[in-house]
């Protein structure tokens, strides 16, 4: 296996979709990516992602870096690709609350609503590909969207694959800056450089996100949501109804969907310096699936909560197609 094993040489074919949710004038943005000559579909070689509760998917997995994003490696590998956006981010409708002042509403799209947005997007892949059940994958807030939809639909789901998916935890968790909570929140997305690097030691900053990678990550960012550049130049609106279940849910020891309950096979990726999901709650998640088939750890160094754009993204990208890949069963 080669440091960077992307197959230039599969023409990848981009298809863009907008499928009606379960709420009315409400529409979901999915971006499909896979091999041009691909013509047969099937179960294990399908995948559905959703993003966190801060960027949406063309930020967290289709940002062109060294020549390819997350989307195209997996399509690169044989995989029909699908990444949703959950409303109120990127390409998908943004409620109406969305347009008025913060504090004008409560927080938007809990964790439920994702859930559901998720299951739009898998039941339109399913049909649309006539399959029974696919692969899938989140990260962060993602991840819980991910498990409790897996959890509650395991017929659907082939393997599960959660990049840092939030724990309960006994500390306060860094996205939740505190204070009243407003409909969505304005992300800075230009100066968030310096969080990002934080969490890493300070000898180690220098080279964790390789030169021009943070401004082709920001460039890309900020065009997810055009509405709010005039407004709000540099800044992308994110909902607020993630951060209020980390009051209610993960910091108040309630557990949000009982991860015992998945009982297909799962692969969690964590990285070493993650502040967000630290080493100790990735821990305590992991071994709370005991339902899985199977289940396995891969823990990269070197890398951030945000390690899928950094210098080591290749492992975590490697290690999820080895797990997609592989066909295994426990010994009996």
């Amino acid at each position: 296996m080669t440091a960077n094993d992307f197959r230039h040489d599969i023409p990848i074919l981009t298809e863009d979709h907008r499928i009606p949710s379960d709420t009315s004038g409400i529409e979901l943005y999915v971006r499909n990516k896979r091999p041009a000559s691909m013509n047969t579909f099937t179960n294990e070689k399908t995948i559905v992602m959703v993003h966190g509760a801060t960027y949406p998917i063309g930020s967290l997995y289709d940002v062109e870096l060294d020549g390819f994003t997350f989307l195209d490696y997996l399509a690169s590998h044989g995989y029909d690709v699908y990444a949703v956006d959950v409303r109120g981010y990127g390409g998908s409708t943004r409620p109406p609350e969305m347009e008025q002042p913060a504090d004008s509403n409560p927080p938007l799209v809990r964790t439920e609503t994702g859930v559901r947005d998720l299951g739009s997007a898998v039941d339109f892949v399913i049909k649309h590909r006539n399959l029974s059940k696919v692969n899938i994958l989140g990260m962060s807030w993602g991840g819980t969207v991910a498990g409790a939809y897996t959890s509650r639909n395991n017929d659907k789901v082939n393997k599960l694959i959660l990049v840092a998916p939030q724990w309960l935890s006994t500390k306060p968790v860094p996205i939740d800056t505190g204070g009243a909570l407003g409909s969505y929140r304005l992300v800075p997305v230009g100066s968030t450089k310096e969080r990002w690097l934080s969490a890493a030691p300070e000898d180690k900053r220098g080279d964790l996100i390789p030169e021009g990678w943070f401004e082709q990550w920001t460039e890309a960012t900020l065009a997810s949501d055009p509405g709010s550049q005039s407004a709000h130049p540099g800044h992308i609106r994110a909902t607020n109804g993630p951060i209020l279940d980390i009051r209610q849910y993960w910091t108040a020891n309630r557990a949000f969907y009982e991860p015992k309950e998945i009982a297909v096979p799962v692969l969690l990726v964590h990285a070493e310096w993650d502040i967000d999901v630290p080493l100790e709650l990735a821990q305590n998640f992991f071994t709370s699936l005991t339902g899985a088939v199977y289940r396995r750890w891969v823990e990269i160094g070197e890398g951030t909560h945000m390690v899928l754009l950094e210098k080591n993204r290749m492992q975590a990208f490697q290690a999820i197609r080895v797990f997609l890949d592989e066909t295994y069963i426990p010994a009996k």
